[in-house]
Parts: structure tokens; sequence; C-alpha cells
């Protein structure tokens, strides 16, 4: 690390903090802006966008260019992504920083270093406020790292980057594939629109529909109404000796939105609801299951019996798998808003209880059907679960990498892209 040299972020960037949101006083036209919440580290949550008014003198104050790092001024300050320009006319909004580095140096290699930072609780010290932490402008600027020239940024980043973006195309498959997932079981169970025996679109193409007095609704002929426990068995009984080593998922394995849990840990049974792979996991609890925290068991070993919060919901199949069908019900709307009604205790601590969740109506398909669907879906989800294995080896591996290659302890050739350590 002798050619590493030390730098101040102000001396190496620009920067400037967002705009303030007021309604009353901010002109102009509407603009999409990012805010604190949607910033991840490396990812932006584009989906919960919004929109302000900003002037046209302030689309370059506050506007975003590809590679600008936009830091988090408060919540978990120095928190940071890279704007890759996914959205035109991007703004940032005052509880974030923008951050543009000045030739010589190269962002992605900040970036990692912020991370690394971040981790180490290096900026801590550059932060105001006893409860809640800021990172203001002045603090920002005084952070200091040490850098190597241009080239060995670049090259250092690339490995990094190379995996992270290996990470972000698999996280886009599976976006893709939980997508199409949840349209053909809309589709087929929901529209009725499965394939009829000619391999049309059943009520589209005119398969007889009968109403049914019980869900006072049509179905299409011979479904029958029933309950979720005609199709599944909830909280099923499985066995793990108090005190052995088992694999959990708690509150926080459960994704908000799509279906596969984060990385299972090890731990000491002392109690909990039991899983097996092809389980559907629901949180119960307020506010945790009107987040949406639902997931299905997919990463545990062949057989293996995994534990987690006693504030899941179990469901399995009755009388064969149906993992796939019960992990879109359970993403389903209309089962989402039954379950969230039946909650009941205190504002505070609102529950769903199992047997609610048993009482369920909905039509049922014959088996046949249902066993198509399984058949159709099984593969998206397996692919689904293969690639959140790899995105998990992939992480450790660019968590193991991102110390020795933001502190200078390996070198990086550039004949076949090797990896010596000191």
């Amino acid at each position: 690390m002798t050619d590493w040299v030390k730098k101040r972020l102000g001396d190496i960037s620009e920067s400037c903090l967002g705009k303030m949101l007021d309604k009353e006083k901010n002109k102009g036209s509407y603009q999409p802006y990012l805010a604190n919440l949607n910033v991840q580290w490396g990812e932006f949550k584009l989906e919960s966008l919004q929109k302000m008014r900003f002037e046209e003198r302030e689309q370059e104050r506050y506007g975003l260019e590809n590679g600008d790092l936009i830091i988090c001024e408060g919540g978990e300050p120095g928190r940071c992504a890279i704007w890759r320009g996914e959205v035109a006319n991007m703004k940032i909004q005052k509880a974030l920083h923008r951050l543009r580095v000045r030739p010589g140096y190269c962002g992605d290699f900040l970036y990692y270093r912020m991370r690394l930072a971040g981790k180490n609780r290096e900026l801590d010290r550059h932060f105001i406020g006893s409860t809640i932490k800021h990172l203001t402008g002045i603090g920002l600027k005084d952070v200091e790292f040490e850098f190597p020239k241009l080239d060995e940024q670049k090259k250092r980043s690339k490995i990094l980057r190379s995996l992270d973006s290996k990470i972000e195309l698999n996280n886009k498959i599976n976006a893709e594939l939980e997508a199409m997932s949840k349209l053909i079981y809309d589709y087929w169970f929901v529209q009725f629109d499965f394939p009829d025996a000619n391999g049309n679109p059943y009520k589209s193409s005119g398969g007889k529909m009968v109403y049914n007095e019980a869900l006072k609704r049509e179905i299409p002929d011979g479904w029958n109404a029933g309950r979720c426990s005609d199709l599944f068995e909830l909280n099923p009984t499985l066995s793990i000796k108090k005190g052995e080593i088992s694999s959990h998922i708690d509150m926080n394995a459960l994704p908000t939105s799509g279906f596969m849990t984060k990385q299972v840990k090890r731990k000491q049974f002392s109690g909990g609801m039991k899983f097996q792979n092809g389980d559907v996991v629901i949180a119960r609890i307020t506010p945790c299951l009107e987040n949406g925290k639902t997931g299905l068991i997919s990463l545990l070993n062949e057989n293996e019996i995994g534990f987690g919060s006693t504030e899941f919901i179990i469901l399995r199949g009755q009388r064969f798998d149906l993992r796939c069908f019960g992990a879109c019900l359970a993403r389903s709307e209309k089962f989402r808003k039954y379950a969230i009604s039946k909650m009941t205790g205190t504002s505070g601590r609102k529950r769903v209880n199992y047997t609610a969740i048993e009482s369920y109506e909905m039509p049922i398909p014959d088996e046949t059907l249902l066993k198509k669907f399984e058949r159709k879906i099984t593969p998206f989800f397996e692919k689904m679960t293969a690639n959140t294995k790899e995105n998990q080896e992939l992480t450790k591996l660019r968590d193991w990498l991102l110390p020795m290659l933001m502190n200078g302890q390996v070198t990086v050739k550039n004949s076949k892209k090797k990896i010596n350590q000191k």
C-alpha cells in the first residue's frame, strides 16, 4: 500500500444535500425523487417512488447522473448506493446526499470503500446527534480513506462489481419468475381461464359457469365450495429435540414480496413453529402480516426440519404437494385481505389465529388441475431457489473479498485477473 494516498471526500468529490419537501413552497414541474427509504446498499426500491415539484434551475443541483453515489444523511447514516440511471430526471430529497467523484477517482471503488466503512463503523465518529444520528455535509466531506491509483481502483472494484452484477441478475430473474407464477395463478384460479380439454382458456372460451350459493359467485362447473383446510394442513406436527442445533428462519428472513426467504441460520432449538421444504410460512402478527411477510421454505436440506418464530402460520398440502399453489394463494390479494380482517387483539399486538385461515372459503378445483399447475410452476420455483442459493454464496465471497481489496491486503494481477493474498 506504499502508493496509496489518504484523501478527504471533500477533496476528491462534489456533494450536495437533497431538496426539502414542502408542498407550499416548492414550484415547477413534478419530478420523481429518491427518499431515504428508497436507498439500500447497492440498489434502489424504485417501486415506491414519489414525485414533487422542482424548478428548472434546480435540475442540475438536485439531479442525478450515472455513477453518482447517493448517501443517507439519517436513518442509517452512510448507507449508500450508486445511481445507474434507471429513471429519467431523477432527483433527491433532503434526507440524502449526492456525491459525484472528480476525475482521477472511481465511483465504484468509493462505493465499496463506504460499504466497508459501514461494516466497520468507521463513519460513526462523523455522525452528530445523541439519540438520532445524522451524517451532515461537513461530516461527509471530512471522511478520509486511502486510495490507490485510478487503474488500481477500477481493477479492485471491478471484481466486486462483477459479483454484485450476477446477484442483481439473479434477483431480476427471480422477480420475473415470481410475476409469471402469480399471473398464471390469477388466470387459472381467479379469472378461471385455466386450459380446458382443448387447451383453450376455460371461461373466455365459453366454459360452463355455475352460481355457488355458499361462495355467492359463479365458479366453473365441477368445482366445489370449500375451505383452506380442505387443501392444506395448518401447523403440521413435527418434532425437534430441545437443545438440538437446527436450521432457523426468523421474521426478518420472510420477504414482504416474492417467495424466497433469506438465508437459513443455525441455532439451538428452544421452541417455535417447525417446518420443512415445501411449506408456506405466513406471519400472523401486526405489522408483519399487513406488510406481506410470507415465504416458501426451500433452503433446507432434504427431509430436514427447521424452526422459526411462534408468530408463524404454516401451510402444507393436505394430500399432495401444493407448494406452488400455496405460495401463490398466500400472496393473493383476496387471501391477504381476509387474513388481515380476522386479526384480533390490542392495536399493537393484533394476530390472526390459524383456525381463521383454516376457515378461509374458496373455490376448490379438481385434483387433476391442481397437479397440472404444480407441474407447470415447479420449474419456476426450482430456478428461484437455485438463484437464491447462488446469491448467498456470491454474497459470502463478496463480503470476504471486500476488506482485502479495499485495504490493499491483496494484489490484483491483470493477465488472468488473479488475486494474490499478501
